[in-house]
């Protein structure tokens, strides 16, 4: 095994466990407090800091790896992961909403440490000129971060029904603590570092590309979060009856399948047949998932079995989106320049982090004024205008990677 792959499997399985954690945690935090009553915009509200600090880690993030080295990033953002379930392993009359928001940040900064540090690295381990080897090896980091997301929320609400949230949180924290250890001693030191250290005012992209597809892919992962972090859990268990077991793991059935076509993307998108995605892949395949969303909102007003209409459209929500977002983790990674590649992704990501946290709010918010269909409805204009922002991008395989910042 050469230096490089050695480095991709340790960054890997370092995201892999991160997002075993995360996906468990935000299902056990969901479920457990709408249990004791909770309404959904109050659940929406935990996860308020979790999604503000990630949008502001994702802007210093990229910054800070390029200046001290992503493996000292990605060691961060897994011993704030441990903190943060170390706080909430409380005894349960301490388990305040302040505290539980506080958690929920220090998780926000570490989930989007672990992700910037994990993608980014990607950019410094494949050759400039390996276009398909960089789609494979990006498609492949995120599919399969996605589906052991999937798990992670099954194993969430599994925990919860066997064991309870107390326990769950130090199980999970004990686990990630080895996987700590594990990446202290052999991640790369000087992983991601840039050569030439960047000015603070170089987390603010110059390049039209990136700022473009950074603002598609704002309303992209806002739209998937209206309707799928609080108002899907929630209509599944008061509407449609579900325990913990099944709303855990059609969720996670979701997750996983979602992953495992984003690992499949560069198949399904050309890579047999030697095409690599551009802009324009993105334009179509946005304006595909925003036709599909309308088309579930509608099958949930009509006289259909509207379990089995959202069933149906929600497994086909999720292969479209998963390529939708598959085809964008490559482009930004193609459009990042090559020395300090961590700010752009960074800056790309804040995007991505913001577009979750007006989502989260939206979520409960139109979900208790107005319903779950109101939600798929608002998901499916916040995908019309991403693929209306994907016009923008370049056609090309490649932007410059050298434009200026």
């Amino acid at each position: 095994m050469n230096s490089s792959v050695r480095q991709y499997a340790l960054v890997t399985g370092n995201y892999w466990a991160f997002t075993l954690t995360d996906g468990a945690l935000r299902m056990l935090v969901v479920l457990y407090f709408h249990q004791l009553g909770y309404s959904p915009l109050q659940v929406a509200s935990l996860f308020l800091f979790y999604e503000f600090f990630g949008v502001v880690t994702n802007l210093f993030g990229g910054y800070l790896g390029a200046r001290i080295g992503l493996n000292r990033t990605m060691n961060i953002g897994l011993g704030l992961q441990i903190i943060a379930l170390l706080l909430l392993a409380v005894p349960t009359h301490f388990l305040s909403v302040p505290l539980v928001m506080g958690a929920q940040a220090l998780s926000g900064i570490a989930k989007d440490l672990n992700k910037m540090s994990a993608k980014s690295a990607i950019k410094g381990l494949v050759s400039a000129d390996q276009h398909t080897q960089l789609f494979k090896w990006v498609a492949l980091l995120t599919g399969s971060k996605n589906a052991l997301k999937g798990i992670g929320f099954f194993l969430g609400g599994a925990l919860l029904a066997l064991v309870g949230f107390t326990t769950s949180v130090l199980i999970m924290a004990g686990v990630l603590s080895v996987c700590w250890c594990v990446s202290m001693l052999w991640l790369k030191q000087d992983l991601g570092k840039a050569k030439a250290k960047p000015k603070f005012g170089d987390v603010f992209s110059k390049s039209h590309s990136v700022n473009l597809l950074s603002a598609a892919r704002f309303f992209l992962f806002g739209a998937r979060d209206i309707w799928f972090v609080v108002a899907l859990p929630v209509f599944l268990s008061s509407q449609l009856s579900w325990d913990f077991w099944r709303v855990g793991g059609f969720l996670a059935a979701w997750v996983i399948g979602y992953g495992v076509v984003q690992s499949l993307a560069p198949q399904i998108t050309g890579k047999s047949s030697g095409k690599i995605p551009d802009g324009r892949s993105a334009l179509w395949w946005a304006i595909l998932l925003a036709v599909i969303t309308a088309l579930i909102a509608l099958g949930m007003s009509s006289q259909l079995n509207m379990t089995a209409a959202l069933m149906t459209g929600l497994c086909v929500f999720g292969i479209v989106f998963a390529i939708n977002s598959s085809l964008h983790s490559y482009l930004i990674v193609s459009y990042a320049k090559e020395d300090g590649a961590s700010l752009d992704i960074g800056f790309y990501y804040m995007a991505n982090a913001g577009g979750r946290l007006v989502g989260t709010l939206l979520s409960g918010w139109v979900y208790q004024q107005f319903g779950f269909a109101a939600c798929l409805w608002t998901s499916a204009g916040f995908i019309a205008i991403a693929a209306f922002l994907s016009l923008g991008l370049s056609p090309t395989q490649v932007v410059n990677r050298h434009e200026s910042r």
